[in-house]
This record gives structure tokens, C-alpha cells and sequence, in this order.
């Protein structure tokens, strides 16, 4: 037969180890007696009464939510599935678990909802130029709701936007219309900034006879550089205009 002091002894140590809880610093715990909330526990060695008190870990990092594809008629009639990311983190753990059930469901709907009004009360071209601007005005309304959870909402972004295929082939045409465009601007101010250093070049070479006979010998050398050509003179040197002295 056992000694009823050790089958004491055994219960105790087994109540004891059964209530033993390690808190992580970076998780907060509730605990609850009776299903009643109590208190928040902090960080560190915890000890809870087995099968009176329960705790819910909470995690208090930056978390990240996926909002999914959403399709979205813009104000301009152009139909586009726009997805996001939202970054949030717990500011009050017995807020976020006594106030909404599952708070990461609860953020995902939200966002999906915002992302499908701010996007929808605008053209393509704004969403497609100003995506910061838009995860901004996401943010503010679902923050405006969460503040209440004990939620910070952190940032929204907008990752990814999908046209349909007949929009990507048009916006391709006008971006390639558009460097087209730019080019040969490029090309027009290079020949009128070209013409203008001849016609320069022209009025010093009139004011210079010098100038004429150091051209005609620069010619003369470009031509000499190649060996089977023949250089012939239709008029002398001295028909060349002579600068007179006054």
C-alpha cells in the first residue's frame, strides 16, 4: 500500500508543476478565474491556479495582415484587383481580446472594405500615381474603428494592382507614344542647338579670310587620309579673298 502522505505529497507537485507559465517579452498574458477576466500578466516566471485559472497569450509585435485581392470599379468605370498589407500591433492586450472576437479576422474585413471605398471614389490614374496617399486614407478608417480594440494601426500599403489585359496593352501604346514623343523633342532642340553653332561658326569664317584657308587645309587633310583619292583645284589659291590693309 502507498503511504497516503506521499499520494498528498505527489498531488501537490503536480498542482504546483501544473500551474507553472513562462511568459515571453515580447507576449502578454490574461488570466481569468472562473472564465472572469483578472488581470494582465507581464513577462517572466507566472504561476496560475490548475483548473480555476486559465490565461490567453497575446502577442504585442508589429503583426501583418495579407488584404486579398479586391476587385474594384474605379470612379473612371476601369475595373482592377488591388490588394494590401496592413501592419498593426496590440497597444492593450484586454481591450483586443474582451472587445472583438478575433482581432485579426476583424482587421482583415475592415481592410478590405476600406481598400474597396477609397479606391473606388477614385480614377485609375490616382490610384496607379499615388499609392502611399491611398494606404494613408485606408488607414484612417481602420484605424478610426480599431482605436477602440486597443490596436495601433501602423501603416497600409498597396502591393499589387491588375489590369485587365486590353487597359495593360493600351497603357503600353501611350508610354511608348509618350518616350516617342520626349525623343524626338530631344532630337529637334539638338539640331536647332547644331544649327546655331554653324551659323556661328559661318559669321566667324566670313570676318576671317584666315579662317577660310585654315578650313580649306583642314578639308584638304580629311580628304588626303585616304590614299586613292585625287585632290583637284578648280581655281588657284590667290582667287581667295585676301584680308585688305586700311
Amino acid at each position: 500500500m502507498f503511504d497516503p502522505v506521499y499520494i498528498v505529497v505527489a498531488l501537490v507537485a503536480l498542482i504546483l508543476l501544473g500551474g507553472i507559465r513562462v511568459i515571453f517579452e515580447y507576449k502578454r498574458a490574461l488570466k481569468f478565474r472562473f472564465g472572469k477576466y483578472v488581470k494582465t500578466l507581464n513577462p517572466g516566471f507566472r504561476w496560475i491556479i490548475p483548473l480555476i485559472e486559465t490565461i490567453q497569450v497575446v502577442d504585442i509585435r508589429v503583426i501583418t495582415i495579407n488584404i486579398v485581392s479586391q476587385e474594384v470599379m474605379t470612379e473612371d468605370n476601369v475595373p482592377c484587383s488591388i490588394d494590401g498589407v496592413v501592419f498593426f500591433k496590440i497597444t492593450d492586450p484586454e481591450k483586443a481580446v474582451l472587445e472583438v472576437e478575433e482581432y485579426g479576422f476583424a482587421i482583415t474585413q475592415l481592410s478590405q472594405a476600406a481598400l474597396r471605398d477609397v479606391c473606388g471614389k477614385v480614377e485609375l490614374d490616382t490610384i496607379l500615381s499615388k499609392r502611399e496617399e491611398m494606404g494613408k486614407n485606408i488607414k484612417k478608417i481602420v484605424e478610426l474603428e480599431t482605436q477602440e480594440w486597443g490596436i495601433e494601426i501602423i501603416d497600409v500599403k498597396i502591393k499589387d494592382i491588375q489590369l485587365p489585359e486590353n487597359m495593360r496593352r493600351m497603357m503600353a501604346n501611350q508610354a511608348e507614344a509618350e518616350r516617342s514623343r520626349r525623343a524626338r523633342i530631344i532630337l529637334a532642340v539638338a539640331e536647332e542647338q547644331a544649327a546655331d553653332k554653324l551659323l556661328s561658326a559661318g559669321k566667324l569664317i566670313d570676318q576671317s579670310p584666315s579662317a577660310i584657308k585654315l578650313r580649306l587645309y583642314q578639308t584638304l587633310a580629311n580628304i588626303a587620309a585616304e590614299k586613292n583619292s585625287t585632290i583637284v583645284f578648280p581655281f588657284p589659291e590667290e582667287v581667295l579673298p585676301r584680308k585688305h590693309d586700311d
